[in-house]
């Protein structure tokens, strides 16, 4: 019944996730502001057409927050679903093969921003909570909590959260924010790992200077700021900055082993990226480095003349964004304060230093031994014919460290994504087999997790 209804709604499924799609609601640029109020509205809709009752758009500082709920009896336990429908950059432009907010079908995967982080899952929450109530399936609590700043933070859903403890009294969080191994192998995700986001610029001198009158004489900020980066690890792929690691908890031999035998082929994995070899921290597998260690990478460097043609300029600053992954037991502001503390230390006298805190988030590790936990692993099982396997994810959902923190709540992170589905990169895209697996395999979920 499940599966015919949503083959046969398959075309209208994808044309309102195409229609989301299409709002380019990029949180990171005010430009868009009024975007992400579109997307906001457009779930609003969604989710009152589903029939969601208490459908409200929530303001706040920044940008709003969508709640809704359907409250079948006070004694059933409730599911908080979160969410959100905010987006990163599309940037750069010109590596898309199409437009990044029109949404294209090539090889039955959508490609556009969004379409897998996290728009396309989310909706297939809603289409799911659709089946429930067109069928009268629903047989427990459902809350919903999307938001609009995922992408930037979440500095004001942990607001809201900590002011709506009520309205959000659940017994378990339910995202689709993250990926399985493969469609041949699903997987539920028992971890995350934290962040810190930092910005750092150096200047020299007062003004840009002609290369050939100060070059060798004046110290280059580029120069500098790349010889300060190179610094921050050593010749093992270690984090330099002191303290870095002192409450990294390391795992057992016995949890190492058992992250290793998820299926994983390291030549697959070069060839699909396009290299011919892979750098990490020695000592630790592909599979430990990108989910049970820490990391510090430059997402970006700018300085000088970029534009065309050349420009003989020393220039006189010279700036990076720089994040760092991180695993339990390691606190983001902690973390934030010795990498300004140790930045600041290694610039030269030649030039000046300031270091911007953006945004971070806490690690997080959730029960496997849970009721929900379960329940979703029989869904997986039921549906598609195998059960899933436990791993722990590279990225970062800031907020699942603060539901357990101010709501007592452990969430089942249900993603449906694949690793290869370009998230934060041009031609992001979302298979339609997933989207459309997803949703039966939640629907699934509500069903063993009331029984």
């Amino acid at each position: 019944m499940i599966h015919q209804y949503i083959q046969t709604n398959q075309d209208r499924f994808l044309a309102e996730l195409f229609e989301l799609l299409r709002i380019p609601s990029v949180s990171a640029d005010s430009r868009h502001k009024a975007d992400v109020r579109k997307a906001a509205d457009y779930i609003v809709q969604k989710l009152k057409e589903a029939g969601a009752e208490k459908v409200q758009l929530c303001e706040t500082k920044g940008h709003p927050i969508v709640y809704a709920e359907k409250m079948v009896d006070a004694t059933l336990p409730t599911v908080l679903v979160y969410g959100h429908y905010d987006v990163q950059p599309p940037d750069p432009l010109e590596l898309w093969n199409t437009p990044p907010f029109e949404p294209t079908v090539r090889d039955g995967k959508i490609y556009a921003r969004g379409a897998c982080d996290d728009k396309g899952q989310v909706y297939m929450h809603i289409k799911a909570f659709e089946i429930l109530m067109k069928h009268k399936l629903i047989s427990c609590n459902i809350k919903f909590m999307i938001e609009g700043e995922e992408e930037v933070g979440s500095d004001n859903l942990g607001t809201f959260v900590k002011e709506n403890n009520e309205k959000l009294k659940a017994d378990v969080v339910l995202i689709s924010d993250t990926s399985i191994i493969s469609l041949d192998q699903p997987s539920i995700t028992a971890g995350l790992r934290g962040l810190s986001y930092m910005e750092v610029e150096v200047t020299g001198p007062n003004r840009d200077l002609h290369s050939g009158v100060y070059g060798g004489a004046v110290a280059n900020p580029i120069n500098v700021l790349s010889k300060m980066i190179a610094s921050l690890h050593d010749e093992n792929g270690k984090v330099t900055i002191p303290g870095f690691y002192d409450k990294v908890a390391e795992l057992s031999a016995a949890d190492r082993a058992a992250i290793n035998q998820a299926p994983f082929d390291l030549n697959e994995y070069k060839k699909e990226l396009g290299i011919d070899e892979i750098r990490g921290e020695a000592g630790y597998s592909t599979l430990e480095r990108t989910g049970i260690r820490p990391t510090l990478d430059v997402n970006g460097i700018w300085g000088g003349y970029t534009g065309e043609g050349a420009k003989t300029v020393l220039p006189s600053k010279a700036s990076a964004k720089i994040s760092m992954r991180l695993v339990p037991d390691q606190h983001p502001d902690e973390i934030t304060k010795l990498f300004t503390n140790h930045f600041i230390s290694i610039a030269p006298k030649s030039v000046k230093v300031k270091v911007t805190a953006h945004h971070g988030g806490e690690p997080a590790v959730t029960p496997t031994d849970s009721k929900a936990f379960k329940a979703a692993a029989k869904a997986f099982e039921e549906v598609w014919g195998k059960i899933p396997i436990p791993t722990r994810d590279g990225g970062s959902i800031p907020i699942v460290a603060l539901f357990k923190k101010e709501l007592g709540l452990d969430t089942v992170l249900m993603g449906f994504g694949l690793d290869t589905d370009a998230l934060h990169s041009p031609n992001e895209h979302y298979g339609i087999k997933n989207f459309l697996i997803g949703i039966e395999t939640i629907v699934a979920f509500y069903k063993h997790y009331s029984a």
